[in-house]
């Protein structure tokens, strides 16, 4: 059996008010122990729609900081896990991130946004947050029935509806 893989750290701040969860990094986000590090996930191009900067020009904490200075949190549903390669469907023994925990690491919270249908899953313990709980189209490359400009529609929507864009 393959070994029990450790997430990241979350990406939030007090000032955080929409947090994006995934589900669990890849293997090239544990390499590089960033988030959406994959070169063909879409998680920074679309940011970059929608901020009007490019944030996959800048160095990993600069995108951070952005992130934070606009009020985005980011985090994964699971903790760890063992899997093999990428894919959500492989994801097996997970154990959850305290997500529960969302409303004192970001008082301002006003909605959580799952990043595709494994994140989804968790939805019945986001919604006892008391605040919006919204499912976006995955940004992984495993999600190609989606295009970029329809992905980008929907992610729009939803930071515009919350003050991120």
């Amino acid at each position: 059996m393959s070994e029990v893989l450790q997430g990241l750290a979350p990406v939030i701040a007090p000032e955080t008010r929409l947090v994006v969860l995934g589900s669990f990094p890849s293997v090239a986000s544990l390499r590089a122990q960033q988030y959406y590090a994959h070169p063909r996930n879409q998680f920074w191009p679309l940011l970059s729609a929608i901020w009007g900067v490019d944030l996959v020009a800048m160095p990993y904490p600069a995108r951070l900081a952005e992130v934070k200075r606009r009020g985005l949190g980011i985090w994964d549903v699971y903790a760890s896990c063992r899997r093999e390669g990428s894919l959500d469907s492989a994801i097996e023994d997970s154990a959850p991130n305290d997500l529960a925990s969302l409303q004192r690491r970001a008082p301002r919270l006003e909605a959580v946004a799952h990043n595709g249908g494994e994140s989804a899953r968790a939805m019945a313990v986001t919604r006892t947050l008391g605040v919006e709980v919204l499912r976006l189209p995955s940004t992984s490359p495993a999600n190609a029935s989606w295009s970029f400009e329809r992905k980008l529609a929907a992610w729009r929507e939803a930071f515009m509806k919350h003050g991120l864009a």
